[in-house]
């Protein structure tokens, strides 16, 4: 089976859960004896130690670039800051102009490529996708793991919602994260049930293993304290001020915790301000986007870890704690939650009940060793593999 896959971020250049993903089932598709032509609207940072990175399991998978400053998760405001820097006059003069020329570029390029099906991963890339099905007539799978519905809070920029619509109206098959995503899909889209297939992601433990020494960079000080932990991007539908909300509620009972917002984002400076105006300035330390060994320590030290989104089509953070037998708190409002059994749960926006499972989690030892170790073994359910089999059976189903 040959793919022809779109995405528009890979690791080491991703800058959220989009790139983890790509990188998790394209692997596991490889192993599972699909080729896979991977194509990205930018040129690699740094092309040696890409292709270290992806290495021996990953040597089937061809990687072709369009050069775009397109990015996961960026604004139209973002879009045009990064345009006016540019004086070659290579960028569209807006980020819809941008999705369009990527999509011309893309039917340019794959031109003579052979391949059996066509796998487009969210909105930026649904474009190109549509009109590599239309140029060459084969067919095409959308696969959504966050909807314009999500990041705006339910308020969408109606011209990314019809970049949406059109592309996932297009698809031959759409691939929900959840089935918290795929009822997105059906009601705000106008999507049939039948046509949308519900795939669960899957975490690298692999790429977990080898952390060195739990707590190594913590100074003496800062080792024996209750650490709640927060890992995402800093945006609204990611809630890390209902966070912050929270730990000033807890900072109150246990004043010598600590609040860690791993991660960066939009909303940086406006939290650094709200932690000022609460007054819990010493209870809360930002360290900024961590990804590796930095990131393995960050989980296997924290006392809980905190998913306080809005909307969260899945949560893969969520896996990656558990798998370090940290205890999860998730939203209701979340994939990972209709998934998972042993975390705690709780509505975003209800900050109490989320400080008092705090508590409970930094306070009662039964209940943090519980969770702990039912939470790792539930983790080792959700697999890379367990997924390329659900995507290449419908590979298979669609390029018959």
């Amino acid at each position: 089976m040959r793919v022809l896959m779109f995405g528009w971020e890979f690791p080491p250049d991703n800058s959220g859960g989009l790139g983890t993903a790509c990188l998790g089932l394209t692997k596991a598709l490889v192993r599972q004896g699909t080729d896979v032509t991977f194509v990205l609207p930018f040129r690699p940072s740094s092309l040696p130690s890409f292709m270290r990175l992806l290495s021996s399991d990953l040597a089937d998978v061809e990687f072709k670039t369009i050069y775009s400053p397109l990015t996961a998760y960026i604004s139209a405001a973002a879009y045009q800051r990064i345009t006016k820097r540019d004086t070659g006059g290579v960028y569209a003069p807006s980020l819809i102009e941008e999705v369009l020329r990527y999509a011309q570029q893309a039917v340019k390029l794959v031109q003579g490529e052979q391949f059996d099906v066509i796998h487009a991963h969210d909105w930026l890339s649904l474009l190109a996708a549509l009109a590599v099905k239309k140029a060459i007539g084969k067919s095409f799978i959308a696969h959504i793991h966050a909807t314009e519905w999500d990041r705006s809070g339910g308020n969408p920029n109606p011209d990314v919602f019809e970049i949406e619509r059109e592309g996932l109206q297009g698809a031959d098959h759409v691939i929900a994260n959840s089935i918290f995503t795929k009822e997105k899909i059906v009601k705000q889209y106008g999507i049939p049930a039948d046509r949308v297939s519900v795939v669960y992601n899957g975490f690298e433990s692999s790429i977990f293993d080898s952390h060195g020494t739990p707590r190594a960079f913590l100074s003496d000080s800062l080792k024996s304290k209750k650490i709640a932990l927060f890992v995402g991007r800093l945006s609204m539908h990611k809630g890390p001020d209902w966070f912050l909300q929270a730990a000033k509620l807890v900072l109150e009972k246990e004043p010598d915790s600590l609040f860690i917002v791993a991660g960066t984002g939009e909303m940086k400076y406006r939290l650094v301000e709200l932690v000022a105006e609460v007054g819990i300035a010493d209870g809360v330390l930002f360290a900024g986007f961590v990804r590796g060994d930095l990131l393995a320590q960050l989980y296997s030290f924290s006392s809980v870890y905190v998913m306080p989104s809005v909307s969260e089509p899945f949560g893969i953070a969520a896996l990656e704690a558990m798998h370090y037998g940290t205890p999860v708190i998730v939203t209701k409002q979340s994939g990972i939650a209709e998934a998972t059994r042993h975390v705690l749960k709780v509505d975003f926006w209800d900050t109490h009940e989320l400080a008092s499972k705090i508590l409970a989690a930094f306070r009662y030892a039964p209940l943090h060793e519980t969770l702990a170790a039912n939470g790792f073994k539930e983790a080792q359910q959700f697999t890379w593999d367990q997924a390329a089999t659900q995507v290449a059976a419908l590979y298979h189903r669609f390029s018959s």
